[in-house]
């Protein structure tokens, strides 16, 4: 056994050397090509149904309207059902012609059930799931008086998608359906006071991945991985330390920090464009695959980095007074880098 590792060890490097040498070119050209096809005929939704999860605010509730103008059916789950109940109104205006509200915990096995069958039930179908659902938490590990009480972090953004999968997924390989996962640059991106909404998205990442195999050509996978998207997160909303939904609007700017806040409408637009052009991947930005480059090829970079920007203080030892938002303070940089939605929020609490 062992030398069969030591022949490995040896034989690996070379052998995955000559095979990107003389295979990668051709496959690029290919996809290329694939590609092409699939810009000049993206699939038609229209009449097609999409269950959506976490639609009530956010990339949920855009991607919502980006398939309402496309014709399709929409089942449309979330906790709030009045914000719900408004998104189905607009969808309906928009072009959905049929759309359905299902008020439902996505971290409740039994929700995750109810949902995938109310939708079947009524619409006798499903062709493509978004898991979207989900929420952060920001504090240091070691400031938890309690861990469990973050335990809703991977309930929620994990179990969440895999409950719904494991229900959705019969259906899916009836008609050849696909699934948008929400997962985040976060899984590779390791961000100071974010580590359980890290390894959350970083276990959805990989999760999905294996179901690519699983699953072989009978259900689609797009694995979306987004940087700061106009969101409840991005305007201040998370998880505290005490294991309360909470809303502090000095996070943002000491969470968010020097990143640019994309607009969600053209996030959602871009996802749902390349859902339907049959990509695997889709990164907005899409800046933000240099981050992934950068992650792999200098780790230590990205972590002195991020460190310096979210961990140094400057001039003292107050909690917020970190690098990175002393120069949002100072250099005025809030209405370069964050929508005008959040700059709003930020203006209320004051």
């Amino acid at each position: 056994m062992d030398l069969m590792n030591i022949f490995l060890n040896l034989a690996a490097p070379p052998f995955t050397f000559f095979t990107i040498m003389f295979f990668l070119p051709p496959w690029i050209f290919f996809k290329f090509c694939l590609g092409i096809l699939r810009t000049i005929f993206p699939e038609v939704v229209s009449g097609k149904v999409v269950l959506i999860t976490g639609a009530s605010s956010g990339i949920g509730e855009h991607i919502a309207y980006e398939y309402a103008s496309r014709g399709a059916c929409l089942a449309l789950c979330a906790r709030r059902e009045d914000r719900l109940r408004e998104v189905a109104d607009r969808c309906r205006y928009i072009g959905s012609p049929d759309v359905i509200v299902i008020r439902a915990d996505v971290s409740n096995a039994h929700d995750c059930k109810r949902m995938v069958d109310q939708t079947v039930h009524h619409f006798n179908r499903l062709d493509h799931l978004v898991n979207n659902a989900g929420i952060s938490q920001i504090c240091m590990l070691e400031e938890a008086d309690d861990i469990t009480n973050l335990r809703p972090v991977m309930d929620i953004n994990f179990w969440g998608s895999v409950y719904t999968t494991k229900f959705a997924a019969p259906h899916l390989r009836n008609c050849g359906g696909r699934i948008i996962v929400l997962s985040s640059a976060a899984s590779w991106i390791p961000l100071p006071r974010m580590s359980l909404y890290n390894a959350s998205k970083a276990a959805l990442a990989q999760f999905y991945e294996t179901m690519r195999v699983e699953f072989g050509s009978d259900v689609k996978i797009t694995l979306v991985t987004p940087g700061f998207i106009e969101s409840e997160l991005t305007q201040g909303k998370f998880l505290s330390r005490e294991g309360k939904m909470v809303v502090d609007y000095d996070v943002l700017d000491m969470q968010v920090n020097l990143s640019p806040v994309m607009k969600v409408e053209g996030t959602a637009r871009a996802i749902v464009k390349q859902a339907l052009r049959g990509q695997r991947y889709v990164t907005e930005p899409s800046w933000m695959k240099m981050s992934y480059v950068w992650k792999v090829l200098w780790p230590e970079v990205v972590e002195w980095v991020n460190y310096l920007t979210s961990m140094t203080t400057v001039g003292g030892e107050a909690r917020h007074d970190i690098f990175g938002k002393k120069i949002m303070d100072i250099g005025g940089a809030q209405g370069i880098l964050y929508p005008m939605s959040i700059q709003s929020s930020e203006m209320k609490s004051d």
